[in-house]
């Protein structure tokens, strides 16, 4: 190990004259100098399992940057990425960034008919795509004509193949000052009330999300975090990606998302640090035989986040692995975490996601528009909010105002400085004249034992205008009538909130980054009871 290297985070050694000062790509520079032969990712996509050290990501972090400027993809241009959870993902776009080309990293689980649209809006001139990933994509790609076609496995003409061209890319690259304002990369968000936005995200603005975790969230060289969800995802980014690999640590790679798998892994590599949407550890605490029989005894602490969580799953989760399990609240498009655990290390209530995080400004703003300390619709406003969405005029001037970002969601502060997530702005609706707040229904149906999941959505009227309905997935072993819930709601709520039908699943609907697709659970309640009264 260099000894000269500071190790209190990445970027934090370098001055402001340096390239690479503002430059994302480089968020792992110093602990690859100091850690070269340490593992930094453990990719289980393959057999047998490929273990990268830092040596050789900081080599192939280069050769991708001298791989796009070979080819002629200038800075500005922008790169669409096709790519599993494997290592090649972490290297085609922090290395991309790296000579300043922008990576719109795909939702691999989106039709071809929103991929197209993604990657016709986000301009994209070249596309690296791992077929396996969406079968759709390469024909996508050559009817777009991107002048520029990787593939991992290539059978249509005019398409590279990207190992070769990698390898044939030199081993160094020396980086261009970029302005603080190049965008970084444009990722695309899942689409939830309409078509996906590109979210503009600059290098000085997460360069800056880099060095307030280096200041006050610093990891260990010795721990090793576990990624499952999408890697196109900012839950897997900043709370695997960027935290384990800024300091030495090291990720291990699932290749997707299934319970046994991923309890095996966190065990057999010894995970001190694992996280995910709240649907991967309900399903997780679904194996309570698998759980009982493995060894977690490296493991430190867990982390829910990127949904609403009920304080019930955060009470069971630690309960189960016996480490303190903590939640925190962010969006791709504020910073991108605000809220998460006092840096004091005071403890959390569970149900709450938090406090302020030192650097930024938050608060509430209540439906007049007006500052409420307690309680309304969450506005941040930090370096690393995005300047505005790609190609939306009109949803920036709703959306951003004086540097503040309106998130739609809404919060509630306590006295102790502890917010506590109440839901989506537009996921409320009025039964009969009152609010109705979907989580708040779906917290009182998963205090019930017999419910492990469950989605509340609106469905129309002929009085009311809409009720509420439920979508439920029973716990294991357990069984419960449509009828008992109805009546434990009335029990435990207000009448006018209580749901009015109930169907009972196998599964919830998921969107690509593991959260419940609330589309697409509306759409179905709504074929199944059409108006109700």
């Amino acid at each position: 190990m260099n000894d000269s290297i500071p190790l209190a985070g990445t970027l934090s050694g370098m001055t402001r004259d340096d390239p690479r000062w503002n430059n994302l790509g480089y968020w792992n520079y110093e602990a690859a100098r100091a850690y070269p032969d340490r593992i930094a990712l453990i990719d289980l996509s393959r057999s047998p399992v490929r273990e990268v050290r830092y040596r050789e990501l900081e080599e192939r972090l280069d050769r991708m940057a001298s791989l796009v400027a070979r080819l002629g993809i200038k800075p500005g241009d922008r790169l669409a990425m096709s790519v599993s959870n494997r290592f090649e993902f972490v290297e085609i776009m922090f290395g991309a960034m790296r000579a300043g080309v922008v990576p719109v990293p795909l939702n691999t689980k989106l039709g071809p008919d929103t991929l197209d649209y993604v990657v016709r809006d986000a301009g994209c001139t070249a596309a690296i795509v791992e077929e396996a990933a969406n079968e759709a994509l390469p024909g996508i790609i050559d009817r777009i004509g991107c002048a520029v076609r990787i593939g991992f496995a290539p059978s249509g003409a005019g398409w590279l193949r990207y190992e070769e061209e990698l390898r044939a890319s030199a081993p160094r690259f020396t980086p261009q000052r970029l302005a603080d304002s190049h965008m970084s990369f444009l990722p695309y968000t899942s689409g939830s009330t309409g078509r996906p936005k590109g979210v503009v995200l600059s290098h000085a603005g997460q360069c800056w999300w880099v060095r307030c975790l280096s200041t006050h969230w610093p990891t260990s060289p010795e721990h090793r975090g576990l990624a499952a969800v999408p890697l196109y995802h900012k839950n897997a980014m900043a709370g695997a990606i960027k935290a384990m690999l800024s300091y030495g640590g090291s990720v291990v790679l699932l290749p997707n998302f299934s319970p046994r798998p991923f309890l095996e892994a966190l065990s057999h590599y010894r995970c001190t640090h694992a996280g995910g949407v709240p649907a991967v550890f309900t399903l997780l605490l679904q194996e309570r035989d698998l759980i009982e029989s493995l060894d977690f005894s490296a493991l430190v602490s867990m982390r829910i986040g990127s949904a609403p969580t009920p304080k019930e799953l955060c009470d069971a989760v630690e309960a189960a692995f016996g480490v303190p399990v903590s939640e925190s609240y962010g969006l791709t498009e504020g910073g991108p975490v605000m809220i998460g655990a006092p840096v004091n290390g005071r403890a959390v209530p569970h149900g709450s996601c938090g406090v302020v995080w030192p650097e930024g400004e938050v608060k509430l703003v209540d439906s007049d528009g007006r500052d409420d300390p307690h309680y309304g619709e969450l506005w941040v406003r930090n370096p690393g909010v995005t300047p505005g969405y790609y190609n939306l005029p009109e949803v920036n001037r709703a959306r951003l105002k004086d540097g503040w970002l309106k998130t739609g969601d809404l919060f509630a502060c306590d006295k102790e400085g502890f917010y506590y997530f109440k839901g989506r702005t537009d996921d409320m609706f009025k039964s009969g004249g009152e609010s109705v707040y979907p989580l708040e229904v779906e917290n009182i149906l998963l205090k019930h034992p017999a419910v492990a999941e469950v989605s509340v959505v609106p469905v129309p009227h002929r009085i009311k205008g809409a009720v509420p309905v439920a979508m439920v997935v029973k716990a294991r072993g357990r069984e419960v009538s449509e009828e008992e819930l109805k009546q434990y709601c009335l029990s435990n709520g207000p009448a006018y909130a209580h749901p009015r039908r109930i169907t009972f699943v196998a599964e919830l609907p998921l969107n690509g980054p593991g959260k419940i697709d609330r589309k697409i659970v509306e759409r179905t309640l709504a074929q199944r009871f059409g108006t109700l009264g």
